[in-house]
């Protein structure tokens, strides 16, 4: 009996649980409105200001939750100050920088030195700065802010180090056309600002031959002063005695004339050009097209950002791809730098018969967003897109410093993140069509093709003059 009346307990709880899970999740009407609760505040980590004396300005934020420390420094340099006879010198000294060891100790030596401690160690230079990163547990950060500060103050720059430098950038000379569109991104930069321009140039055999030792060494010297860098500091420490270990350590680092030269302007031509590279190895095309942009600390760039995220994704996207099924991906952006223009440019990759029915939709959906206002379903998609993922800003302390101190490297406000989310809940259908219509311009862009001419669609020429690229590479000297 017992058991008999178990099992109709038991009977009756299952068939009460079914109803319970049965009523919570039944289809929904698609109708139906989901309401969602406010996202938890953001929690802006304590960020702390100092300089040492040799001028080294610092950014400190103490984070006890692992029991690691991390730097991340940035140097006033960059390729755009190097000859244009040896392009790539910045490149091969911030990576001998750190592979080259120091007078003391061989770069080999400090890659055991490092394994041992489970910590890493870099140094890079790019177009518009040079980088310093370290990675290290709590208790063996003496040991590694000691190579660091050996690694600042005294490099060695050993020929073999450079000759193996040399031997990677020939080994990307190489093979830089081996991906169709690392060549559509790399010449559509050319015709955005110039074939010899800083910010488009690039590496031929010849300037790697034409790179000395002495180079590097000047080209350090140049510009690695502690007066010329910011540095950030994040991880398990106390402010205080993280400043009197850096001032210690880097205190050798002596104070040098800081690099006062401007950064190099872009004088770019707004004209409307056709641009054809000759790919015949493929059966899609790659299509770019646009002109030059703006700046970041342009006040209209809230408005910029949702008109972009509108032109490509709710127009360009769906007409493009969604509806005609023409493109593998589409893409667009306003494109906007710290010290130098951007490019506004929209690109799509698409099978070869269909390239210039595609470039015609692109250039009408840019003349249709300057023409009418967006609806209000468009703008408030956009602006909840953008809202919704600035929550990624803040993924963790890390992120939040390492953005402050490149904006505080470009002379830009620490909180320039939430002052653009401010500018964007701003934004109106008014404001779209004003940016769209004073910064756009559908009858200056410069169009580029990467592809096979014998399958397009129609001539390339049907949309004007075609200027043939020509991307083969110098060959070595022997």
């Amino acid at each position: 009996m017992r058991k008999q009346i178990t099992a109709k307990k038991v009977f009756s709880g299952l068939l009460l649980l079914a109803l319970i899970f049965g009523a919570s999740y039944a289809q929904k009407n698609p109708k139906d409105k989901f309401v969602f609760g406010p996202l938890n505040p953001i929690k802006m980590p304590n960020v702390q200001k100092a300089e040492l004396p040799n001028g080294l300005k610092l950014l400190l934020v103490e984070d006890p939750e692992f029991p690691t420390i991390n730097i991340y420094a940035m140097v006033r340099t960059g390729s755009v100050f190097e000859p244009a006879s040896k392009i790539g010198l910045a490149a091969i000294t911030g990576s001998v920088l750190r592979t080259g060891g120091t007078k003391t100790k061989t770069g080999d030596q400090i890659d055991k030195e490092l394994d041992t401690l489970a910590a890493t160690v870099s140094t890079g230079i790019g177009p518009t700065s040079g980088t310093i990163s370290v990675s290290v547990l709590k208790e063996d950060f003496d040991k590694a802010l000691g190579i660091l500060a050996d690694i600042l103050t005294d490099p060695a720059f050993p020929q073999d180090k450079i000759d193996l430098a040399k031997v990677q950038q020939r080994t990307s000379i190489s093979r830089r056309n081996d991906n169709v569109g690392g060549i559509a991104s790399r010449e559509f930069s050319k015709l955005i600002y110039g074939k010899d321009s800083p910010y488009a140039r690039h590496t031929e055999y010849a300037n790697i031959e034409a790179i000395t030792r002495q180079d590097l060494v000047d080209f350090y010297n140049a510009y690695f002063y502690p007066n010329n860098a910011s540095m950030a500091v994040w991880g398990d420490f106390k402010t205080k005695d993280m400043i009197a270990k850096l001032a210690a350590a880097l205190g050798k680092w002596k104070k040098g004339k800081a690099a006062a030269e401007p950064w190099p302007k872009v004088v770019a031509e707004d004209k409307y050009t056709v641009n054809f590279v000759d790919k015949p190895d493929v059966n899609q095309s790659n299509i770019m097209l646009g002109h030059l942009g703006g700046l970041m600390n342009n006040p209209d760039l809230p408005a910029l950002d949702i008109m972009n995220q509108i032109l490509s994704f709710e127009r360009m996207f769906k007409r493009i791809r969604t509806d005609e099924g023409l493109a593998y991906s589409v893409w667009g952006a306003y494109g906007a730098g710290y010290i130098y223009p951007g490019a506004f440019s929209c690109g799509a990759q698409t099978k070869s018969q269909s390239t210039v029915y595609a470039i015609e939709l692109m250039l009408k959906e840019i003349k249709r967003i300057m023409e009418q206002e967006v609806s209000n379903e468009e703008l408030a998609k956009a602006k909840d897109g953008y809202l919704n993922s600035y929550v990624f800003n803040f993924e963790s302390k890390a992120q939040v410093l390492n953005r402050m101190l490149t904006y505080a490297y470009f002379g830009y406000p620490l909180d320039f993140t939430e002052k653009q989310k401010a500018g964007v809940e701003k934004v109106t259908k008014a404001d779209v069509l004003r940016v769209a219509k004073k910064y756009l311009k559908p009858d200056k862009v410069q169009i580029l093709v990467v592809g096979k001419k014998e399958d397009f669609d129609k001539p390339l020429s049907s949309l004007g003059s075609v200027n043939v690229i020509d991307v083969a590479i110098p060959a070595p000297k022997k």
